[in-house]
């Protein structure tokens, strides 16, 4: 597969949290600013470039039936790293985010692309799918800390910009005012692609590993 298609497909045309909408957990709770949100998505697409590639090399090893365990466990090794790295070198940022670190096993954007892309392709294309969803993934957290930031405390990166020029909107480092740059944010990127942009996936039997046995059962065949 052409390595800057992945790039591009995770950070414009799949991005996992303004396109896919996955995620948003982490995105609504820790973009109370620029930095935290900048530390959160590089923490995620580290454990993300890590796990892709295991598991794209152990994919023929790893018995079906047991996939997802391995995949959790794989991700959780890959988190207790993260986490170590982020303790003995970046503390302030590690206790900023808190809890939402060890929460990185079960974000739902990594399982996904474990289970959908990584289990199914080569170790090259994973580690670039990878790379493009977490650096997709850190451009929305950090979007969304810096506009919070600044319209909720006047400040960006730390660096006092408005707060002696027009009185900071507290709502925005609060739960609502993350939910309304979060919807402003997807309201625009449907107005701008006249909403091609999120994608509608309809829900069927095509593709299903049991659909052969629901058809026999529809048919008396199957008990």
């Amino acid at each position: 597969m052409d390595k800057l298609s992945l790039l591009k497909n995770g950070i414009i045309k799949e991005n996992p949290v303004l396109i896919l909408l996955l995620g948003t957990c982490p995105t609504l709770a820790v973009t109370t600013s620029a930095v935290n949100g900048l530390g959160m998505g590089v923490s995620t697409m580290a454990v993300l470039i890590g796990s892709n590639i295991v598991i794209a090399l152990l994919k023929n090893i790893i018995p079906d039936k047991v996939r997802i365990p391995s995949f959790i466990v794989v991700i959780a090794g890959f988190v207790t790293i993260v986490g170590m790295l982020l303790q003995g070198y970046a503390p302030e940022i590690n206790e900023s985010l808190g809890l939402f670190i060890p929460l990185i096993v079960v974000n739902c954007i990594i399982l996904g692309r474990a289970e959908m892309f990584a289990s199914k392709n080569k170790v090259a294309d994973a580690a670039f799918d990878g790379i493009g969803m977490g650096l997709g993934f850190t451009f929305a957290l950090f979007l969304m800390g810096s506009i919070r930031e600044l319209i909720g405390s006047g400040a960006w990166m730390g660096i006092n910009l408005t707060a002696d020029l027009i009185d900071p909107m507290s709502v925005f480092m609060l739960a609502p005012g993350a939910f309304f740059t979060y919807g402003c944010l997807v309201a625009l990127i449907n107005y701008l692609t006249e909403g091609k942009a999120i994608k509608k996936k309809e829900f069927g039997c095509e593709g299903c590993a049991t659909a052969a046995n629901c058809q026999q059962i529809g048919k008396g065949g199957c008990a």
